[in-house]
């Protein structure tokens, strides 16, 4: 199994400019200047051992989109702008050459999590099946809005691939994709659901776009119990815990800090912050990973907990 980021952005896509570019380049150099590197070899040793990620890579630009692989089928959480990048990449890849069938879970309706399927390459090719899933009773109906005029010029009508709608109860478990599956409700406008999926003894979590309010100080909160022994806990951490408690309060997303110790306290191996502040730069963001690993330090010194801030094109193995 293994679990890889195409989208990772909350609430709208984030850019790179030509002067972010051209400041990574100016650090990278003046890096490199004291260092007498001769080879190709040693140039990339250079960059991924001394360089930080803000400087060698990024975080990225497109909204939620995640793979979860090792079977036959494909799953992915949410339709995000990276749902584009998956695409794309599957169409030129061994899996492409051949009909598939794609299993879509969503956590909620707002735009950052439906607007990348219209371009989603395999969903106009006759013969690609397409399963979506989700809480939500009206779902077929947001997805077939999105592509009416004058919002696009293809109608969703109009697909190629067979695409069919499943509404999910909560209360009860799921089998799909060789996964069993438990969704629950979470807290954010309009509601949004996160899903646990549990394969082969290992137990990946997906909850994005969730507040925890003073609920959380509980000791039988519930989200304890769905995040209870994960092996991965993919976590809406959009916000500092200052936002989250201060003028941000209500709007629906969490904090890198309240991640931890829900983290802690479940028992989770590996925490994976999500849904990024879009308005954050790779710099701002390399500071918000750092300070939640001290913060774990400060709370759980002994704690195993492993802590990572998703980024387009992060591949974890489990």
């Amino acid at each position: 199994m293994y679990v890889r980021f195409w989208g990772t952005r909350g609430s709208l896509s984030a850019s790179i400019t030509a002067r972010q570019i051209r400041e990574k380049i100016s650090r990278a150099i003046r890096s490199f200047r004291s260092r007498n590197l001769a080879t190709d070899e040693e140039i990339e040793a250079f960059i991924d051992r001394d360089l930080p990620f803000a400087v060698r890579g990024s975080y990225g630009v497109n909204t939620a989109c995640v793979e979860i692989g090792g079977g036959g089928d494909c799953v992915l959480c949410d339709a995000g702008t990276g749902i584009r990048d998956f695409g794309n990449a599957f169409m030129h890849s061994e899996r492409g050459r051949s009909a598939a069938v794609f299993h879509l879970f969503l956590s909620h309706l707002h735009w950052d999590h439906l607007q990348g399927f219209p371009f989603f390459a395999p969903a106009y090719l006759p013969g690609e099946q397409i399963h979506i899933y989700g809480g939500h009773p009206d779902i077929e109906q947001a997805f077939d809005r999105q592509q009416a005029p004058p919002f696009f010029p293809i109608p969703f009508g109009g697909l190629g691939a067979t695409i069919d709608f499943h509404t999910l109860d909560p209360e009860r478990p799921h089998r799909v994709a060789g996964f069993d599956v438990h969704m629950f409700l979470q807290n954010h406008p309009g509601g949004s659901y996160g899903y646990g999926f549990v394969r082969e003894g290992k137990k990946i979590v997906y909850s994005t776009d969730m507040e925890h309010t003073t609920e959380a100080e509980k000791e039988k909160y519930p989200f304890v119990d769905h995040f209870r022994d994960a092996d991965l806990l993919i976590f809406d951490a959009q916000y500092s815990w200052a936002d989250a408690s201060g003028p941000k309060e209500t709007w629906g997303h969490s904090s890198n800090l309240l991640g931890v110790e829900l983290a802690v306290r479940a028992g989770v191996k590996r925490l994976c912050l999500f849904h990024s502040e879009p308005t954050w730069g790779d710099e701002a963001l390399d500071r918000f990973l750092a300070e939640t690993r001290d913060y774990l330090k400060h709370i759980a010194p002994a704690s195993p907990l492993r802590i990572d801030l998703a980024y387009d094109g992060l591949e974890i193995a489990l």
